[in-house]
């Protein structure tokens, strides 16, 4: 699977599955914006990662939740990369601490719906208006998580993000499909990533997790980055306004181990 002399932009491509996808396009051929939020160490690394595959990196901070922050980023890629041709709506927040939704803060809710489903659309919206100028074509990929699927107590408004993202990406994938622009989306389940690190480093929180897994151990950022591959490449042209599950089997056995 080849992304030859192809312009991606991954959000929140700092850490986790984000750099991993970043590295994995690289070395497919592609040129990478690499974006993040506060971790500017960690996206030093991506780039590093980047260049090393040969390919051309340009590092961004960007707050997805600002529309017009993402307009001038799309500018600015075009301007010192080219022409976008994939988008990998990667940022994202966890809940933190699990809070109730009758003790749910405003603040806290904003921040998340914010983040986790109006920040992919504010990047969707300024992709596709852009492959609309330039004819047409160009891929989608969505990271959402499992949590669109199962249910969330305690996080919420999590679970419901990332549900929005589930039906953004079926909505999306139908209206863009004449101007030839797949949209897809991965649910990752459990991903060793620095925002699960603490999980698995205590033994009877990863013992609890493993139970619920019937692969029995926990994904790796690259395992979801040679998918997102697959989707954002010409091998997955006939597929469009899916969730793929990566989990383990987790979602399979929710509830019942």
């Amino acid at each position: 699977m080849k992304l030859d002399n192809k312009i991606a932009l991954v959000t929140g491509a700092d850490s986790g599955i984000g750099q991993a996808i970043a590295a994995v396009f690289a070395e497919a051929g592609a040129d990478v914006c690499i974006t993040y939020h506060t971790d500017a160490e960690g996206a030093a690394e991506t780039r590093r990662r980047v260049e090393a595959a040969g390919r051309r990196a340009l590092v961004a901070q960007l707050d997805v939740r600002d529309a017009a922050a993402v307009d001038a980023l799309v500018r600015r890629v075009e301007a010192e990369l080219g022409t976008l041709d994939v988008l990998v709506n990667n940022a994202g927040k966890g809940m933190g601490a699990r809070t109730p939704v009758a003790s749910l803060p405003e603040d806290q809710l904003d921040v998340i719906l914010d983040t986790n489903l109006k920040g992919p659309l504010h990047c969707a919206r300024a992709f596709v208006a852009l492959r609309k100028r330039r004819g047409g074509g160009g891929r989608i990929v969505n990271v959402s998580s499992v949590a669109q699927h199962l249910p969330t107590a305690g996080s919420a408004p999590y679970g419901m993000a990332k549900a929005g993202l589930g039906s953004l990406t079926r909505s999306l994938a139908v209206e863009v499909a004449p101007d030839r622009i797949n949209v897809n989306g991965i649910a990752p389940g459990l991903i060793q990533t620095p925002m699960t690190q603490d999980r698995l480093d205590d033994p009877g929180k990863r013992d609890a997790s493993m139970r619920e897994i019937p692969w029995h151990r926990p994904g790796q950022p690259v395992e979801i980055a040679r998918l997102a591959l697959f989707l954002a490449s010409d091998h997955g042209d006939y597929v469009t306004g899916q969730t793929w599950t990566m989990d383990g089997g987790l979602t399979m056995n929710w509830g019942g181990a």
